[in-house]
């Protein structure tokens, strides 16, 4: 029995560091949920609504939602070539970056986050500028600025007994939510047939907090590295290899790898693989020239897998020009 309560515990200290963030699947999709400095890349109004529902099978798993919007804010052509998007009446079936002139940009997301007993609001403003390095490469850097709640429910917390478990009487005893200022960055480059980019979140930690509150929520700085090339197999057909790697101490390494196909730039499917975690599958569908929707489950492969199930999400994207 006591092997039993070690191993819950293990679980739920790695849930807890690893979880700061809300994680995706379909980030490749729209990597300005994880890069400010990818705010901008298309040359329209990009709108994303994003839901996910992780370890179904797990008590108070954490759920996550996000509304994000980013668009183009003031282009010049100066000093810069121009290489526009592609553009198809008042909306973009098939939206391509657009390269070749600079250009800033302008974001902001909402975003909600549960995870067993701890709920985190956040929104925040972003700011990005795009240099052209030539007609057909562009280099961004993008900030985001915000502001995060976050709350302790104790209704929700689930200890084994509360009378000797020091941290749980001190978080019920004190003042139960705490805000933050947040501050993070992001590298992108890109063209139309490649991206990289590197982003860092968190980086006020918990120097710039609000409130009486002597709850210490441990935020920790977190680091991403994305990139991804696309190959055109046929003239139909589009191959999209991408890789996602975060870290934030002391949780271990997460390496996503994933492959996605286009069809005519209109349906898409893919896989992903989440080291020693999960194993995803992922559809979507460019529905109308404004309209886009994408579906993905994780397929939990870890050891836990006997107390938890996979995971849901389902993002809408809107394209307005």
């Amino acid at each position: 029995m006591k092997f039993k309560y070690l191993y819950i515990l293990v679980c739920c200290s790695s849930f807890v560091f690893g979880q700061q963030i809300p994680q995706f699947s379909q980030y490749s999709r729209n990597q300005y949920l994880i890069n400010p400095a990818a705010a901008g890349i298309y040359d329209f109004t990009d709108i994303s609504m994003v839901g996910r529902t992780q370890w179904t099978g797990f008590n108070n798993s954490p759920m996550s939602s996000i509304i994000s919007i980013t668009t183009p804010a003031l282009n010049s052509h100066k000093g810069g070539y121009y290489n526009p998007g592609v553009r198809t009446g008042s909306g973009n079936a098939h939206p391509e970056v657009g390269t070749g002139k600079m250009k800033h940009a302008l974001g902001g997301q909402l975003i909600g986050d549960q995870y067993g007993a701890f709920r985190k609001v956040k929104a925040n403003f972003t700011y990005a500028i795009h240099l052209p390095m030539t007609r057909k490469i562009n280099f961004s850097f993008g900030a985001n600025l915000g502001f995060s709640n976050n709350t302790f429910i104790k209704e929700r917390a689930e200890v084994l007994d509360p009378a000797m478990d020091n941290s749980y009487t001190r978080f019920v005893s004190g003042s139960t939510n705490k805000s933050n200022l947040d501050l993070g960055v992001g590298l992108y480059l890109y063209s139309k047939q490649f991206y990289f980019g590197l982003a860092a979140d968190q980086l006020t930690k918990n120097m710039i907090s609000f409130g009486s509150s002597e709850v210490n929520f441990n935020q920790k700085m977190y680091f991403n590295a994305i990139g991804g090339i696309r190959l055109k197999l046929t003239d139909d057909i589009t191959l999209n290899p991408s890789f996602l790697v975060k870290y934030m101490n002391p949780a271990p390494l997460s390496v996503d790898i994933s492959v996605q196909a286009d069809y005519q730039k209109f349906v898409w499917a893919g896989i992903s693989y989440r080291n020693s975690n999960a194993l995803v599958g992922m559809v979507g569908v460019n529905l109308s020239k404004k309209f886009k929707l994408g579906y993905s489950y994780d397929m939990n492969i870890s050891r836990s897998n006997y107390i938890k199930k996979g995971s849901h999400e389902l993002v809408i994207g809107i394209m307005l020009r």
